[in-house]
């Protein structure tokens, strides 16, 4: 029983036990009780009696808002943690694919500086000791000597181009053009630019296709792209 209860209790028994007395006297006899005593003191007993439950009354509102208000809080502390771990989840998802799109961007840089310096590579090989100088040579050391030379990713472009071109012959000479080589340079004489022994030497042709397709079509499969569409290039 809450304060408030106990002293209602308490001045109600209070107001009780002085209308009892009131009674008794009444009964007998006694002159300093009055009619109008007895009327006023049950009426005061009616009144104190009614004040603790308004006020047992407004204790339980006030509880109620306050449990209301604690409730509240805690539903916002809980939104506000989890606003929070969302927030915290998507900037570790953000911070994961900003680092796979930077290692992405630095892999294809790095495989690009690799093409680059195997193209370099390949073209120095034609005038370096690699290919001795022969009387003649046979389709497969032609191939051969394409492999070493040609980027591994753009040989099969550049062999599909010289097969249709000369069948890897490097003395096929159009009658009708005058194109010449494994790449039917039109003039065959172009490809003094790469080597003065462009006529008999395979790997001189070979570099200067190379340069030839990288200059014109980015690589040999750009070459063979354009080719497949026009039967040219």
């Amino acid at each position: 029983m809450s304060r408030i209860s106990v002293r209602g209790f308490a001045v109600a028994s209070a107001t009780a036990v002085t209308t009892v007395g009131a009674v008794v006297g009444v009964a007998s006899g006694d002159p300093q009780v009055s009619d109008d005593n007895f009327e006023a003191t049950a009426a005061d007993m009616t009144l104190l009696a009614d004040i603790p439950a308004g006020q047992q009354a407004q204790v339980q509102t006030a509880s109620l808002t306050q449990q209301a208000d604690v409730q509240a809080a805690a539903a916002d502390a809980t939104a506000k943690k989890s606003a929070e771990e969302a927030a915290r989840i998507q900037a570790a998802k953000d911070a994961k694919a900003k680092k796979q799109a930077a290692d992405d961007a630095a892999e294809r840089e790095r495989k690009e500086a690799e093409e680059r310096a195997s193209r370099e590579e390949a073209r120095s090989k034609a005038t370096s000791g690699s290919f001795p100088q022969q009387a003649s040579y046979t389709v497969a050391e032609v191939k051969a000597m394409a492999r070493q030379m040609v980027p591994a990713d753009q040989f099969q472009c550049f062999s599909n181009i010289v097969n249709h071109e000369s069948t890897w012959n490097y003395r096929a000479q159009n009658p009708s053009s005058g194109a010449y080589g494994l790449v039917q340079a039109l003039p065959g004489s172009k490809m003094s630019s790469a080597g003065a022994d462009w006529q008999t030497n395979p790997a001189t042709q070979i570099k200067w296709g190379l340069n030839y397709m990288d200059g014109r079509y980015g690589s040999p499969c750009g070459a063979w792209s354009f080719w497949q569409a026009n039967n040219w290039y």
